[in-house]
């Protein structure tokens, strides 16, 4: 069964990373962290009353974890307003505000609106700040999926949503932005410009190592930059990710539009797979499904039998993913599919690339999912059905 061959690669020291006694890391967290000083940036409270909002109530303030700033909590107004300042390059800041609000127009042109996104409350383009209203209330799809809460109506729905993106019409005058998404990056596999090396984790530098030095990988990815440069392109989220899924009320509201672009749709068919993907790698390592809670004593036939297992677990919400997104979109075909497993298998690498960031090394697990996700990649053709997207 080609599911078997997902994960036959992987060996014990390779899964414990090289200790039958470590502790691997699932990658699962909750809660935020501790809002920047307001004090410290007073423009947040300027762009805010700016918006006639008024201030922060300090005491009620939080943010989520994530690679940009963000202070959210009621206002002195009484809104709930969340405020976020997009961090990075200059050029590449002003880029995804651009995106975002090239978004707020093409979604707020559409006739019919089968889910809902964050009211958009304005933003400041000189200090790359976007505010919002929050959603009280709602639960976030990486905490269901955490806590498997995560069901196959929730899935399904997803795919319908994702697929009404894809079919979105653009208006006349509004030309979206058509370049292609940084990752993967056929430049960077080759070799890191020193300006990036020398403001890299040791864990990131230990992760483009594993795709530099694996030049069958290498051409993989540079297939599917290919496939992905051909394909016919339509609005498209493009940092698709369980994390950036709310749902309130029964609705599925999407969030975070900054890298929204004409784009491969397949690219987040393979990125919604891929998430589950990952999750099915992570649970080798844990109770969840009935396994041993840390990896210890597994062998390595335990280590492929439990992959399977755990695969199959969670092959279905791909499966209603997939069943829903095809019951909105008519432009799915052999290829589509096949360019979308390959985006699958790029988003176990993705996903290794972002938590590295964090590390100074790799966990066992992690490369663990890296080298499943590679397998994907070199072999789309075969591993389709087996992540559960068959025709």
């Amino acid at each position: 069964m080609a599911v078997d061959l997902l994960v036959e690669r992987l060996t014990l020291p390779e899964l414990l990373g090289g200790s039958n006694s470590q502790k691997v890391s699932t990658g699962e967290s909750a809660g935020g962290i501790t809002p920047l000083s307001l004090d410290a940036n007073p423009v947040v409270e300027r762009f805010l009353t700016g918006l006639g909002f008024g201030v922060f109530d300090r005491s009620g303030l939080t943010a989520p974890y994530g690679r940009n700033d963000v202070w959210a909590g009621p206002t002195s107004t009484g809104d709930q307003i969340f405020v976020k300042r997009l961090s990075g390059r200059t050029a590449d800041v002003v880029a995804r505000m651009r995106r975002l609000h090239l978004f707020e127009e093409v979604f707020r042109a559409q006739p019919g609106r089968p889910f809902d996104v964050p009211e958009y409350l304005g933003r400041d383009l000189e200090h790359g700040l976007v505010a919002y209203r929050m959603i009280t209330g709602a639960t976030g799809g990486a905490g269901r999926m955490v806590d498997e809460t995560f069901d196959d109506a929730m899935a399904r729905q997803t795919g319908e949503a994702v697929a009404s993106v894809h079919a979105m019409v653009v208006p006349d005058g509004i030309q979206l932005d058509g370049s292609l998404p940084d990752l993967p990056s056929l430049d960077l596999v080759n070799g890191l410009p020193l300006a990036v090396y020398e403001n890299v984790s040791h864990g990131e530098l230990e992760a483009w190592r594993l795709q530099q030095n694996d030049l069958p990988l290498v051409r993989a990815l540079a297939g599917l930059r290919q496939r992905e440069v051909l394909a016919t392109r339509v609005p498209a989220h493009c940092d698709l990710r369980v994390d950036q899924l709310l749902f309130s009320g029964g609705r599925l509201v999407l969030t975070d539009w900054e890298e929204f672009r004409l784009a491969d749709p397949a690219r987040d068919v393979g990125s919604f797979a891929g998430e589950w993907l990952y999750r099915s790698v992570l649970d080798i390592v844990t109770p969840r499904g009935g396994a041993s809670p840390d990896g210890v004593g597994l062998d390595h036939h335990a280590v492929l039998r439990l992959g399977v297992a755990k695969l199959e677990r969670l092959r279905p919400r791909i499966e209603s993913f997939w069943s829903g997104y095809r019951s909105v979109s008519e432009s799915v075909n052999s290829d589509f599919m096949v360019r979308a497993t390959a985006f699958a298998g790029w988003h176990m690498l993705d996903r290794l690339l972002a938590g590295s960031a964090y590390r100074g090394l790799l966990s066992g697990i992690e490369r663990a999912a890296a080298g499943i996700g590679r397998n994907v990649l070199l072999n789309p053709e075969r591993f389709a059905s087996a992540i559960g997207l068959a025709s």
